[in-house]
């Protein structure tokens, strides 16, 4: 049995980038830790908050539910504040995740890194998917720490960004026939990385229904008429059952099924 720790920046983050490949890994016997840089202060705030309940609050909870649904052993907060999107006044704040030493975060993550014995580490690739700053350094600390700790193997979770272009056109074109609309991509937001970059391409279609379960489970940011909840299971599937990585020190070339050391 191997063990693979994931380094997400939010909760819901895993369930979007890694939750079918956590699962398989799960299924195919192997120990899944996740670590989340921050409780998400900043997402969208739900209006049923109870008294006295933060947004913090409740996405811990909806975390803890998700790694149940997809058989995570442990689950582990660093700490940091949300440091919001690219050029929010969070951005700032001293106490952000953006602000943090890298080194001293990556002490942090390395603690645990040790503790497991891991043998995989997941972080994001340089521009942390699509540019958001607790995202990038997920990437800086999360290559320190692995330094730090010896951590053998290091994956980059990213989106096929040739893919994500092909899944936009499939959204518009399966927009009027669910009577939604489409999402709107920024044209200034670069979305992954290009196919030719990707090093590993991890098939998840036996763990989609888990993964989608995942992702319900943070309700507070993922409503049941968000676009891509409401799509039938079947469009779903074809649109995430693969997820993507680069695999540091390998090769660019789609090249790997499955992450290595599982």
């Amino acid at each position: 049995m191997a063990t693979l720790v994931c380094f997400h920046a939010h909760p819901d983050d895993e369930s979007i980038t890694t939750g079918g490949t956590i699962a398989r890994a799960v299924a195919e016997g192997h120990r899944a830790v996740l670590v989340v840089a921050t409780r998400g202060e900043h997402g969208e705030v739900p209006e049923d908050l109870a008294e006295g309940e933060t947004l913090a609050d409740r996405r811990v909870g909806e975390t803890m539910r998700s790694a149940a649904v997809l058989g995570i052993s442990r689950v582990e907060f660093l700490g940091y504040s949300d440091s919001g999107m690219d050029g929010w006044e969070q951005n700032n704040e001293p106490d952000s995740f953006w602000q943090a030493p890298v080194d001293g975060a990556a002490e942090r993550l390395a603690a645990i890194l040790r503790e497991e014995s891991a043998d995989v580490l997941t972080v994001y690739d340089p521009h942390g998917n699509y540019g958001h700053p607790d995202h990038i350094q997920v990437h800086r600390v999360g290559h320190r720490a692995a330094e730090l700790a010896g951590t053998p193997v290091v994956y980059e979770a990213t989106m096929n960004r040739d893919a994500v272009q092909r899944l936009v056109e499939m959204a518009a074109e399966l927009a009027p026939e669910l009577d939604i609309d489409p999402p709107e991509m920024p044209e200034d937001m670069e979305f992954g990385m290009p196919e030719a970059a990707l090093t590993t391409a991890v098939d998840v279609s036996g763990f989609i229904t888990q993964k989608r379960e995942s992702i319900t489970m943070h309700a507070s940011q993922v409503t049941d008429s968000s676009f891509f909840l409401r799509m039938p299971i079947e469009v779903f599937a074809r649109a995430f059952s693969t997820e993507w990585f680069i695999r540091k020190g390998a090769p660019p070339g789609i090249h790997e099924d499955r992450l290595a050391g599982l």
